[in-house]
């Protein structure tokens, strides 16, 4: 009796485990870091992102600037004038967001520049992933990097250094 049960569990477990699933984890962010394209499409959108926020930055500046004048004469302007500069201000206020939504907004200069240069390689990646899960038969490739936490991966399943093999990248 107490074999026929060992048997069954054994054919049991022998069943569920060949049905499986096969999975890999992998850490995009670590194989972007390796691909010098990527580095150096990160270096230029960062050169970028700099030149916008200092054509931000003076502006911001000239706004400053503007209210402390404002703040210094108006008590010595008419309401005319007042009304003339306080409109000026508001411009320039206006200006400035308007700047800023169209450089940093979401869909702005900045997110369409990271589209152009950036997804290219993204899609490199993805396609590199795409390769070694059929090639290897993986049911499911995880991205430890972002968006889903993993507490604990065994190091022996990171498929990371296997992409850029892959993609002709030196580890």
């Amino acid at each position: 009796m107490k074999n026929i049960s060992l048997i069954t569990l054994l054919l049991i477990g022998f069943a569920f485990s060949s049905h499986a699933q096969k999975y890999a984890i992998i850490d995009t962010k670590y194989i972007l870091s390796k691909l010098p394209e990527y580095v150096d499409a990160d270096k230029k959108l960062q050169a970028i992102s700099d030149q916008w926020q200092k054509e931000i930055d003076n502006l911001q500046s000239q706004l400053n600037d503007m209210y402390k004048d404002y703040d210094a004469e108006q008590y010595m302007l008419s309401d005319t004038l007042k009304k003339k500069r306080e409109d000026e201000l508001f411009n320039k206020e206006k200006e400035l967001r308007d700047l800023q939504k169209r450089r940093f907004g979401y869909e702005g200069d900045l997110f369409k520049e990271r589209e152009r240069i950036v997804k290219p390689i993204q899609d490199k990646v993805y396609n590199a992933v795409q390769k070694l899960a059929v090639s290897h038969g993986y049911d499911f490739v995880l991205d430890k990097s972002e968006g889903i936490t993993i507490i604990f991966a065994d190091p022996k399943l990171d498929r990371s250094n296997d992409i850029l093999q892959q993609l002709g990248v030196k580890n």
